[in-house]
């Protein structure tokens, strides 16, 4: 069984509005990103926008585009309308890439399918890295993820969990060395069957709280495998400053 890749592509971001088709190198972003996920074994690769410009610059350069309502309260509905328009059957497999990351490695794109096959008692894979540095471990802007010994996620949390209490005791400005500390990485494949529960679901308290959606599935008993990722994905665009750094690495 093999997998789709679904890029979703929105104009309208309130920090960057348009970012899909900012040029780098002489591309719109979202053509890099496309290329990149071509480069993985996905079978399929569908645009998932909700702007004719978008759509029109993709299927300028090839790619499968799929129209979305623009009104969706999360990423993973407009996911959800994509395979359900699209008629995906319960069991296949979607990695969600976002539309702004160029560098995206294929390798990553393949890892979070291959893992999700393999793990029949999951509905979506992720990945993380090592938290190396004290000041990562207590930064809430850092999801740190905790799993059991399959690699399922017990729980993420903006806050530095486990709470190393011992070597906290003594010091909270040294990284302490009693776990391995893992920071999330938001790239992410689902079973649709998982993303068509998800859409009914309502909010969960602990997602509120914590301003993160992977806990509404965690909420509601979906399990979601998380493996240490082989290759660390460049961070995505999310502001003009981002993209003037991504065009000048393109440049060199």
């Amino acid at each position: 069984m093999g997998f789709s890749v679904i890029i979703p592509a929105r104009f309208a971001s309130t920090r960057f509005p348009g970012k899909p088709l900012a040029d780098i190198a002489g591309k719109p972003m979202v053509q890099h990103v496309y290329e990149r996920a071509l480069q993985s074994e996905a079978e399929r690769v569908i645009v998932a926008t909700d702007d004719e410009r978008i759509a029109t610059v993709a299927s300028g350069f090839g790619a499968e585009v799929c129209m979305t309502k623009a009104d969706h309260p999360s990423g993973t509905d407009r996911l959800q309308e994509v395979v359900h328009s699209l008629g995906f059957y319960a069991d296949d497999i979607v990695v969600n890439v976002q539309g702004d990351e160029p560098l995206i490695p294929p390798r990553v794109i393949n890892q979070v399918a291959h893992n999700l096959k393999a793990e029949p008692d999951a509905g979506i894979a992720t990945l993380s890295e090592p938290i190396e540095d004290v000041a990562s471990l207590l930064n809430p802007n850092v999801v740190k993820v905790v799993t059991d010994h399959r690699g399922l996620a017990v729980y993420f949390s903006r806050a530095p969990i486990p709470w190393p209490r011992d070597e906290f005791s003594v010091a909270k400005d040294v990284m302490p060395s009693s776990y391995n500390w893992q920071r999330h990485i938001g790239i992410y494949a689902y079973r649709v069957k998982m993303l068509n529960e998800f859409v009914r679901w309502a909010p969960a308290p602990i997602e509120e709280a914590e301003c993160l959606e992977q806990l509404r599935a965690m909420w509601n008993g979906a399990r979601i495998h998380v493996e240490v990722a082989d290759e660390l994905p460049p961070a995505g665009v999310d502001t003009p400053e981002d993209l003037e750094r991504l065009r000048e690495l393109f440049a060199s």
